[in-house]
């Protein structure tokens, strides 16, 4: 593990945020913002409701690629510190072939038993017939949109990699940081080349060299630290175009010949994973207390990192 003096932190950034996504529907668009407070479970809003089936179990990309297209949206004073919803703010949610839908941010009244993603199953928020409806006439089988229930839930992250750490409905932590430059390097292998909403990251940074991210275990963004705790193994939706919701075989394909964990790992133990992106956790989201919000345009630096991806958690 080398640790970088702080003169150097002073001295030069190993990068900036180039830009911040809220995905507030789980498997469903995302949102690009010019900055986002920092809750206990990621960025506010982000995977904060999910769509699930007659018994309550998660839907996503992997099973249902049609919710590529449903696109999400906010008030742009939802990304405010400290804002809070008024009996007139909506989520807007439209998908192709389907009215609008508008879902009220103020807190629903029904409970939802038996809602399951994962390994995690608890209640959750019932966001009514309505949600329900849309969802099951637009995805063609029985559908509700439901929304975490902090009040009463949590969902803890792995301990043998962030003990301490909670999220919503992300997959595994509150935060996963990629850099352009691995996205560049990775499209010049491609014969067509794929954009970033494909790997779906809350932080994308440039500025740096390609895959300098696995490295970095503990990083600063303005006066905030970030932990690198686990590289980011990839599942099927990097292969599903995000315009079309039709699958095909790139990326993962050539992530397996160059990103695979017997290339990056070769002397570890072997998963047949491939990797690509940083999962992040953030030591000061633990706790209460104004002025936590990441922008666009923060400089990044690197306080520790491995010197291979060998030596990094996966």
């Amino acid at each position: 593990m080398e640790k970088i003096s702080s003169s150097t932190e002073a001295a030069a950034a190993a990068a900036k945020i180039s830009s911040i996504f809220i995905y507030p529907i789980k498997s469903c668009r995302g949102i690009s913002v010019p900055h986002a407070p920092l809750t206990r479970t990621g960025f506010r809003w982000d995977r904060q409701w999910l769509v699930v089936n007659q018994k309550g179990r998660a839907y996503t990309q992997r099973v249902e690629p049609k919710l590529a297209l449903v696109e999400v949206d906010l008030p742009n004073e939802a990304f405010s510190e400290g804002w809070k919803p008024t009996k007139t703010s909506y989520m807007v949610i439209k998908a192709p072939g389907t009215d609008l839908l508008k879902v009220s941010l103020s807190k629903p009244p029904e409970i939802a038993d038996g809602v399951s993603v994962w390994e995690w199953s608890g209640s959750a928020l019932d966001e009514g017939d309505e949600a329900s409806k849309w969802f099951t006439n637009y995805l063609g089988k029985p559908s509700r949109l439901v929304r975490f229930n902090a009040a009463s839930e949590t969902r803890p992250v792995d301990p043998v990699y962030a003990h301490g750490h909670i999220v919503m409905f992300s997959d595994q932590y509150p935060f996963m940081l990629l850099s352009q430059e691995s996205l560049d390097a990775l499209n010049k292998l491609l014969k067509e080349p794929v954009p970033v909403n494909r790997f779906r990251p809350n932080i994308l940074v440039d500025g740096c060299d390609p895959f300098s991210e696995d490295l970095w275990t503990e990083i600063k963004i303005s006066q905030f630290s970030f932990q690198g705790v686990k590289l980011c193994s990839r599942c099927k939706v990097p292969t599903i175009n995000q315009d079309t919701a039709i699958a095909g075989p790139e990326p993962n394909e050539t992530l397996k010949k160059v990103r695979s964990d017997k290339v990056l790992r070769p002397d570890r133990k072997q998963q047949g994973k491939i990797y690509f992106g940083q999962n992040l956790v953030c030591k000061e989201s633990l706790t209460e207390g104004k002025g936590k919000v990441v922008k666009v345009g923060d400089p990044v630096f690197v306080l520790q990192k491995v010197s291979s991806a060998a030596e990094a958690a996966a």
